[in-house]
């Protein structure tokens, strides 16, 4: 596995990766309206806007070249992404680019403070790397979440 930083090229392949597993684990959380919102804001376009005003995205890719996974940090603080292909799941693959973008962030100057706005399915991954909720689930435009934080 080699996790490398995403460049505008991998930007197609971060979409339909992270679009698929929205549709298939996040949206079924949410109202038609929201999931219609958090769908669109994986699209091609969207990503390329991420990118475009300097979040920061990694990318680990199999031995055999296939994307596994995506991280992409907002504001050198905000894990905005985190995302692991079907086929690579249970293989500590969102641990490894946790630890990268974390990594890198604290290199960057981030104090060790990290927020997430958790998925409602994806909250025992957070747990598992010291975040804490702060505060009780919450909805917001169709779209349920909990916000979590980690101080290190």
């Amino acid at each position: 596995m080699n996790i490398r930083a995403a460049t505008l090229t991998d930007i197609p392949e971060i979409s339909i990766l992270i679009t698929q597993l929205t549709q298939d684990f996040i949206a079924p959380t949410c109202t038609a309206e929201g999931a219609a919102i958090l769908v669109n804001a994986m699209s091609i376009e969207a990503i390329g806007s991420y990118f475009a005003m300097g979040y920061q995205y990694h990318v680990a890719i199999t031995d055999s070249g296939q994307l596994a996974g995506v991280v992409g940090m907002k504001a050198n603080s905000h894990l905005y992404h985190l995302f692991v292909a079907s086929h690579a799941q249970g293989q500590g693959v969102a641990r490894m680019l946790w630890e990268h973008a974390k990594t890198q962030c604290l290199t960057q100057g981030n104090p060790g403070v990290f927020a997430v706005n958790s998925a409602l399915n994806a909250q025992a991954v957070y747990l598992g790397f010291g975040f804490v909720p702060l505060g009780p689930e919450r909805e917001r435009g169709g779209i349920r979440d909990i916000p979590m934080q980690l101080t290190l």
